[in-house]
């Protein structure tokens, strides 16, 4: 039925997999609309990967942080104006020509960042990606929820979800396709393009959401639609179910006007829903999600692998774990419970960001010594800050690496990596020099014995995150809001998501460089202790709930200690005293 929340178990999956060999214009529709998902996932992790070679070749890149976080983040900070600007897009002109829109933004952004000739235009090509991310990413799922039949929407709206982090996890296997060929970053930034034109290709050809359609007075042009849709005994009582949705809707506008943010704030119910809401945004992203998504290569060197390309693998491995964890999620979610979830789910993020942050500290604390004996073709490429040093005796690899003004690299020792190396200027000079006497070369982190340690930390922070704080913030987001309320709250919860998740993305390598890799990853170890504690206290259990049985519960109880009692009971107890 119109209005209903959409929620994705076993039974409706089966379902959906007959209803495509019965109707696949169903799915097509799911799939087309889902391609939105695919860019918004691609972009997250195609950036992560690209960088590594983008440093390469614009030294200044290397150099000064701030440009790698601008690179990274300005598609997050054009994601939430095109996600402002497609609010107003999907009600004007529809869901389809706000998809189309999008597509052709991320082209061009796709063709601005392969062509680029320099930082500036790339960083202008990554807002412009950011765009189309921003309106595909709230525009997919609303018109797969409006083009879906009511019993197998939940799965086909679960389908974009699933997509995002397939994306990421196609992103790292076209990164590690191009390892190799001329040009790398810019054909793996360039081929972003290419979903875009098929997404653009296909939704072309496909109609516009029949209830967008419905709601613009274009009756027979939305019941055509439902027709191919739903079955001939199902589609009368959907396209009934639609008009007194949409009647009921236009009432509510005529008797209440205009929704104010004091009004929100005023109204019990939705102010500990937005509290829950938004407080669960925020914290999906300052548990530090997206630094890993955005910087697990950097992340991988930072525990001593110097190959771009071994990064580049191995951090294949966390975004397959991603995708896992959705499926993963969409299997538990109606069984465990929401709440339930995210306790287990922030459990195992807390011990991963400890385990993490003692990784990257014994790291930092035991790197190879720096030898006073260098290399005679090397003597002319000793690090400054090391020649003009007093005693160098403390001088190890660390130190050598935050010689940040000189620019300096590590070239550890041919005989062991974990032996006293050379500290030498860092250019294309002497690190081919290191490489051709087959000696590693750092300029990010430093040889460990316990590097590999950090693999393990990375791939059980994403199980632990992926199928609990990942996904369910958007399914309680769109369950805890009463219905008239439930447009602008969820706006205002994916606005403060994507906020978060620019100051996350513009901060962390600013964060390694000021007080060190393993306090960033403390800190936000201590953050999710915080949101822990918020979603204990703060955060009702939906799973199961009506509408109205979320409204009394928000009503009678605004904070609940007892996450394993029902929040059903709750509404009992309460009507009975």
């Amino acid at each position: 039925m119109e209005g209903a929340v959409p929620t994705a178990d076993v039974s409706a999956f089966r379902e959906c997999f007959s209803l495509a060999w019965k109707n696949p214009f169903v799915l097509r529709l799911a799939f087309s609309a889902g391609i939105g998902g695919l860019l918004f996932g691609y972009d997250t992790g195609v950036i992560s990967g690209a960088l590594l070679y983008i440093r390469d070749d614009f030294k200044e890149v290397d150099r000064k942080t701030y440009l790698q976080e601008s690179i990274v983040s300005m598609a997050v900070a054009g994601a939430i104006v095109g996600a402002a600007i497609g609010g107003w897009l999907n009600d004007r002109y529809g869901r389809k020509t706000a998809l189309l829109i999008a597509d052709f933004l991320f082209l061009i952004g796709a063709v601005i960042m392969a062509s680029s000739n320099g930082p500036p235009l790339l960083i202008v090509g990554r807002v412009f990606v950011g765009f189309g991310v921003g309106m595909a990413s709230m525009t997919a799922p609303l018109y797969i929820s409006e083009a879906s039949p009511a019993k197998i929407r939940g799965a086909l709206v679960s389908l974009n979800g699933f997509l995002i982090t397939g994306g990421q996890f196609l992103s790292y296997l076209i990164n590690l396709a191009f390892t190799k060929a001329p040009g790398t970053w810019r054909w793996m930034l360039g081929v972003a393009g290419l979903p875009a034109v098929l997404q653009f290709v296909l939704m072309f050809f496909l109609p516009e959401s029949p209830r967008w359609l419905y709601r613009k007075g274009r009756e027979g042009e939305a019941e055509a639609i439902l027709k191919k849709i739903y079955s001939a005994n199902e589609v009368e009582e959907e396209i009934q179910a639609l008009k007194e949705s949409i009647e009921s809707e236009n009432q509510i506008k005529g008797t209440s006007g205009k929704i104010t943010y004091s009004e929100l704030w005023k109204t019990k119910t939705v102010r500990r829903g937005l509290i829950a809401g938004v407080g669960l945004q925020v914290f999906q992203q300052f548990v530090g999600i997206n630094t890993v998504m955005y910087y697990s290569p950097t992340i991988v060197q930072l525990a001593g692998i110097a190959s771009n390309e071994t990064a580049l693998l191995l951090s294949l491995v966390t975004a397959g774990l991603n995708a896992m964890g959705s499926i993963v999620s969409i299997y538990w979610i109606d069984r465990t419970g929401r709440k339930k979830l995210l306790v287990i789910s922030l459990f195992g993020v807390i011990i991963s960001l400890g385990l993490l942050a003692g990784i990257f500290y014994n790291t930092t604390t035991h790197s190879p010594a720096v030898t006073p004996t260098t290399t005679s073709q090397f003597k002319n490429y000793t690090c400054p800050d090391y020649s003009s040093a007093i005693n160098t005796n403390g001088w190890d690899c660390m130190k050598c690496l935050k010689a940040a003004d000189s620019g300096c690299g590590f070239c550890a020792s041919a005989t062991n990596k974990l032996f006293p190396g050379e500290c030498l200027i860092s250019n294309d000079t002497t690190k081919d020099s290191c490489h051709g006497e087959h000696r590693l070369w750092y300029t990010r982190g430093c040889p460990s014995k316990t590097g590999w340690l950090a693999l393990i930390g990375l791939a059980l922070y994403i199980i632990s995150f992926s199928p609990g704080m990942g996904t369910v913030p958007w399914i309680v987001n769109s369950e805890i809001y009463p219905l008239r309320y439930r447009g602008v709250c969820g706006g205002i919860a994916a606005t403060a998501n994507w906020i978060s998740n620019l100051i996350v993305a513009q901060s962390f390598l600013s964060l390694t460089n000021a007080i060190g890799t393993p306090w960033t990853f403390l800190m936000f170890g201590v953050i999710s202790v915080v949101a822990l504690f918020f979603v204990l206290i703060c955060v009702p259990e939906t799973k199961g709930l009506h509408i109205e049985d979320v409204e009394k519960m928000l009503e009678l109880r605004a904070l609940h200690f007892k996450f394993w009692e029902k929040s059903s009971d709750i509404v009992d107890k309460g009507q009975s005293a």
